[in-house]
Formats: structure tokens, sequence, C-alpha cells
């Protein structure tokens, strides 16, 4: 037998053991944070000017230094920039503005209008299809769930905003997101749009409008969900397709004014 005692080498002092610090999660990082999250949820798009630092600390229940603290390192990783005394939602690509059509030129500029959504929306959907996270496709589904035959027009366009903000942001491409938010949301929400669709005189196809893209939409997010690209675009075209005739029609039994 051998005199020589071993050491297993796998063995440890429990004196020499080192763990790392542990980080504290300071309230200025979980403001930061649900900041960040409403940036990319799309609530603050790009170019949208950011709550004041006082609005911010009663709404978060804080002090205004946690805020300014979240608000600096927001600023610092480039996701806010500062314009003289405010802060904005940072962007990177420029601004796109809307302007007013001429009178007499309504069915022109419907035309321009889904011209500009086909070459972004059908891109953004079949992406989606692809790229989209179950949970995305599981958001998708609830929202287009609650899509109602002869549902008021207001709540229409709120879901409707909703609805395809989330498959924007579940294209996966942030570029394409911002430009959605700069060109779609912007023509949407215009008066000119609008103004197709509040006029009293067109009720009855805006009802109809409706009811159909409630159909529409429940066929493209069944096709998001199930991950198939070609029946989403086919859904969102024949959507935008219908939309469009609807309103070209309309408006040919419509003087300038709107009136017939």
């Amino acid at each position: 037998m051998s005199d020589t005692a071993t050491t297993p080498v796998d063995r440890l002092d429990a004196h020499t053991v080192v763990f790392e610090p542990v980080a504290r999660e300071t309230l200025s990082s979980l403001i930061r944070d649900r900041l960040v999250a409403r940036t990319k949820s799309g609530e603050l798009e790009p170019g949208a000017q950011m709550p004041s630092e006082r609005r911010l600390s009663e709404q978060f229940c804080v002090a205004r230094t946690s805020v300014r603290e979240a608000m600096q390192a927001l600023v610092s990783r480039g996701v806010i920039e500062r314009r003289g005394n405010r802060s904005y939602v940072a962007e990177r690509l420029p601004d796109v503005r809307v302007n007013g059509r001429r009178p007499g030129d309504r069915n022109e500029f419907v035309r321009q209008l889904f011209e500009t959504h086909r070459a972004l929306e059908l891109p953004i959907i079949e992406l989606a299809a692809v790229r989209a996270s179950d949970i995305d496709r599981a958001e998708i589904k609830e929202l287009a769930g609650g899509f109602k035959r002869g549902m008021p027009l207001a709540d229409f366009r709120s879901l409707e905003q909703a609805f395809h903000g989330a498959i924007a942001r579940a294209c996966g491409n942030p570029l394409l997101l911002e430009l959605y938010g700069k060109v779609l949301a912007r023509l949407f929400r215009s008066d000119d749009f609008a103004s197709l669709l509040l006029a009293d005189a067109n009720q009855i196809e805006v009802d109809k409008i409706v009811n159909r893209a409630v159909r529409h939409h429940r066929m493209i997010a069944r096709a998001v969900a199930g991950a198939d690209p070609a029946a989403a675009v086919e859904a969102g075209t024949r959507h935008l397709d219908a939309v469009e005739r609807s309103m070209i029609d309309r408006g040919s039994g419509f003087d300038a004014d709107g009136s017939r």
C-alpha cells in the first residue's frame, strides 16, 4: 500500500466558492422597461411625444427622480430623443405627411390610399404568417374574435387598428412597423378617410363594408394563426379589393361635396 494521500481534484473548499453580486432592480429600471414595452407595442409610435416627467411620476406613483433616470437611460439607448425641452420616441425613418386632396379628387384619393395599403399591408401580413410567435398568433386570433356583424363603426375602427397593429408587430421587422405607423395609421386616421365613412348618406354602404370586413378579418387571422402566408395574402387582398370597390362605386354616385 502506498502511504501517499490523494485529494480529489473536484472537491472545492467552501471558503473558495465565489458568487457574483445579485443585481438589485431599481424603480427607474422598471419604469424604463415599461416604457420600452409601450414603444415596441406601437402604443407610443415613432415620433410620438413622450408624456412629461410629472405625468409619468403621477401615473407610476414614484418620485420624478426615478422617472428622470429612466428617461436618461432611454436617451442613451436611442429609444427616445430630445428635441429642445421635450422627449420623443426615436425615429429611424423621415416623417411622412399626408397632403390634403383637392375637391373632386375623391376616387383618385381612394385609389392612392389602397395602392399604398396593398404595397405595405400585404407583405406585412405575409411575414407575420411566417414569423409570428405563438403568443402573436393567439393575440391576433383573439382580436379577430371581437369583430361582430353590425358593430358600431367607431368600435370597428378601433378594433381594426389594434388588429392590424398586432399583425405589424408580428412581422418581425421594426422598420416596416414604423413605416406602417407613419403611413397607414396616419392615412386611415386622416379627416379625408373619416369623411368617406362617416357621411350619414353613406351609412347603409358603411354597414355592408363593416360586415364584409368582419368575415375577411377572421380569414386573415385564421391564415396567420395557421402559418399559411399564401392564404393570408389572399384574404388580405380580398378584403382590400372589396373595400376599395365599395368606396369607389359609392363615390361615383356623389358630387365633390358629398351630395347626390
